[in-house]
């Protein structure tokens, strides 16, 4: 009997969250990669998809290798691919041992990769695209951890300057009045690893419109294995969820112990009407049933304006 060929590589977890991708791979303890392409973020590169690339953001939670291991062949490939610098974003705390890891393959490889480092400090804004910020914020994790929050800033002309000319408010604003409001739509969370705790219920995190986080643990008793772990457990997605107000959550990080039939029924379980709002990022069946109802849609809705 001849050899089996070796398994084929997973694709990629992918859901289409109007206007946002998430897509990429999360399997706890091997490798987590999540890319929102419209945002030029990718959160976390334990390993390298190709489609990461095009993203010029690298936004690391911590430094454990399922969540870093891709980190400099991602710096290599943008170079060799004349994509420019990547841009490595982490937690101020772990900025010298980055550097360290990304020295120690100058020194193997006898040449040195260009990227840009740049260490937030919690709650430190990054600019990504104009009018949309970075923040980080620190997480409880067994090692130092971070995580982020993508936000969108508007203003909002206040309200005893609406009806005035043009050139009435332009005089105010030369003056130095202040004429409008100044706020932020948190749009992306993304939680890394951690345990539950206050970082959860962030008003920004809490709000925004798309949650990305952890959930390795399912059975319902290994509450403790999450607690020493310092991962969160499906009881722990429940509780949150009745004070998150996001559109969707998306889950990562389920380990292969846990079938993902398993997970989505555990998440039905304890989550009651909760569950419709989250998906698992890995559930490439239903991921793909929902992309393929979203897309039926958008051709009924284009053949309807093509007939008016």
């Amino acid at each position: 009997m001849i050899p089996k060929p070796p398994p084929r590589e997973g694709a990629l977890g992918f859901l289409y969250l109007p206007p946002f991708r998430v897509q990429g791979t999360s399997v706890a303890g091997e490798a987590t990669s999540i890319q929102i392409p419209e945002l030029d973020v990718c959160f976390d590169m334990g390993s390298c998809p190709r489609a990461a690339l095009a993203s010029k953001f690298a936004c690391i939670s911590h430094g454990h290798m399922d969540h870093i291991g891709g980190l400099a062949y991602w710096c290599s490939q943008r170079n060799f691919q004349g994509m420019g610098p990547g841009k490595i974003v982490c937690d101020a705390r772990i900025a010298d041992d980055i550097t360290g890891m990304m020295d120690g393959f100058v020194r193997l490889e006898r040449q040195k990769t260009p990227y840009d480092l740049v260490p937030l400090e919690p709650d430190q804004e990054l600019e990504l695209k104009n009018n949309i910020v970075l923040t980080c914020f620190h997480t409880e994790h067994t090692c130092p951890s971070v995580g982020y929050v993508i936000s969108e800033k508007r203003t909002k002309l206040k309200e005893e300057f609406n009806g005035l000319p043009q050139e009435k408010l332009r005089e105010l604003k030369e003056r130095g009045t202040e004429i409008v409001n100044r706020f932020q739509i948190p749009l992306i969370a993304y939680m890394g690893d951690t345990l539950p705790g206050p970082h959860l219920i962030r008003d920004d995190v809490r709000k925004a419109k798309v949650i990305i986080t952890e959930c390795t643990f399912f059975e319902p008793d290994h509450q403790q294995r999450a607690k020493i772990g310092m991962h969160m457990h499906v009881n722990d997605i429940a509780e949150w969820m009745r004070v998150a107000e996001c559109e969707t959550m998306v889950v990562t990080h389920v380990s292969r112990r846990t079938n993902v039939a398993y997970a989505r029924k555990r998440l039905n379980e304890v989550c009651g009407d909760h569950a419709q709002r989250i998906h698992l990022l890995m559930d490439h069946r239903s991921n793909r049933a929902i992309y393929e109802d979203q897309a039926a849609e958008a051709e009924q809705r284009e053949r309807e304006l093509a007939g008016r």
